[in-house]
């Protein structure tokens, strides 16, 4: 059995069933994890969406901000922005069925030694906590109120996580740490304006990773989100978004030895999209 790992797909499903085959995948032997973003800006995001499903219990798949964006824009909460490529999934007879699928999935997962989010965890938060508030969002998005929280989870505050936050601020925070942290500072406010790399921070922030004394560092965490982010070479970090909707690579790490051995398998795709979108 071989367990992979797999960077932001954004409804590249050519790209997506190449990788597969580069590593041989099979759905009756191995495991997949994807970290979110499975749909949007790039051309086949209901292929996309319908080869996962059929994958069945031997894909994991987490939910990105561009996947809560296609629920706002389903339920008219949001008006859809002229670059998404979603119409295929809001235009399919078996539509419910599709956004029922993408409700279910998890906001961050422990597994095969590694903690994987979309985006980023707070400096406050490890790994238990980063799961149990995931929990929360989890099963407000799988009850009967889910459109009702989508009415309420955008913005940019709160900015920074606090144990007394109730409400929709707590879960605001909750969904944009885990689907849009880029940069906070040491003491966890938030910053969603840049979307370069990681030695573009402004001033008095950083990447979420290098926030000295963070609860997560003795944990290995996979994530995605951060196509401009460039190499990350340290023990205990898989940086998986790989730009594949931007013409870059879409990426897959093979975990072997517990998770402590990683080997990265990657092809090459074709531009979907402009770069400079996140």
């Amino acid at each position: 059995m071989a367990v992979y790992v797999i960077g932001d797909v954004q409804g590249c499903d050519g790209a997506l069933g190449r990788l597969l085959d580069e590593v041989g995948f099979s759905a009756s032997r191995d495991t997949a994890y994807v970290l979110g973003d499975l749909v949007n800006r790039g051309p086949q995001s209901l292929a996309t969406v319908r080869r996962l499903m059929a994958l069945g219990s031997s894909a994991h798949c987490l939910l990105g901000n561009h996947d809560l964006h296609l629920l706002a824009v389903s339920q008219g909460i949001r008006p859809p922005h002229r670059s998404d490529t979603v119409d295929d999934i809001l235009q399919s007879p078996d539509r419910p069925a599709l956004l029922d699928w993408l409700l279910q999935r998890p906001l961050a997962l422990q597994a095969h030694g590694w903690l994987m989010v979309h985006a980023g965890v707070l400096p406050d938060w490890d790994a238990a906590k980063t799961l149990a508030l995931a929990a929360e969002l989890e099963q407000v998005l799988r009850g009967p109120d889910w459109a009702g929280f989508l009415r309420e989870m955008y913005g940019n505050t709160p900015d920074r996580w606090s144990d007394g936050l109730r409400g929709s601020d707590r879960l605001r925070v909750i969904v944009n740490a885990l689907t849009r942290l880029r940069f906070c500072t040491a003491d966890g406010v938030m910053e969603f304006k840049t979307k370069d790399s990681a030695g573009a921070a402004p001033e008095g922030f950083m990447p979420w990773f290098d926030v000295p004394g963070r609860r997560s560092a003795s944990e290995r965490i996979a994530f995605g989100h951060w196509s401009t982010l460039g190499a990350v070479d340290r023990p205990g970090l898989l940086a998986l978004d790989t730009g594949c909707v931007w013409g870059g690579c879409l990426t897959a790490a093979r975990l072997g030895g517990g998770g402590s051995s990683v080997e990265r398998i990657s092809v090459r795709c074709e531009q979907a999209a402009k770069p400079g979108k996140g």
